[in-house]
């Protein structure tokens, strides 16, 4: 008797082993194992090293801005005590804010160039006394921008 659907009779078709379907889905689960681990790591690995590259970036700009407090604080005492104008400061002050220009967002970089400004301008103001320095420290004096 003929199959519709295959051309052979019944009796010589041959039936697929079960031995076959075990191997295959063992492959198989194996083969979505190995992606499923490699895709966990991946993603582990990637969320590590992303958390690391901030962690550097802040340390970086924490640095920067550190180096930028400690430049522009001895610019600034100059110009309170000093008429000639020390450009070796200023030189500092602007070299830093343009370090700061890679790393930093706008509204940092506009606040640190006032700074700058103001500081050059007190070059051509009257110098400090001792005592009017004690004065601002005891009065806990700021810079306004």
């Amino acid at each position: 008797m003929l199959m519709p659907d295959c051309g052979k009779p019944l009796a010589t078709r041959e039936v697929m082993n079960a031995g076959y379907v075990t191997a295959i889905a063992a492959l198989a689960g194996a083969a979505l194992g190995g992606l499923t681990s490699f895709a966990s790591s991946w993603t582990t690995l990637h969320a590590q090293m992303k958390a690391q590259r901030l962690s550097s970036s802040r340390s970086s700009r924490q640095e920067l801005y550190k180096q930028f407090i400690d430049e522009a604080s001895r610019t600034y005492v100059d110009a309170l005590v000093h008429d000639k104008l020390d450009v070796s400061g200023l030189v500092g002050i602007y070299s830093l804010i343009s370090k700061m220009r890679v790393l930093s967002s706008q509204k940092v970089i506009e606040s640190a160039a006032r700074i700058a400004i103001l500081y050059y301008r007190h070059y051509f103001q009257p110098n400090k006394t001792p005592t009017e320095l004690q004065a601002m420290m005891h009065d806990g004096a700021s810079i306004r921008c």
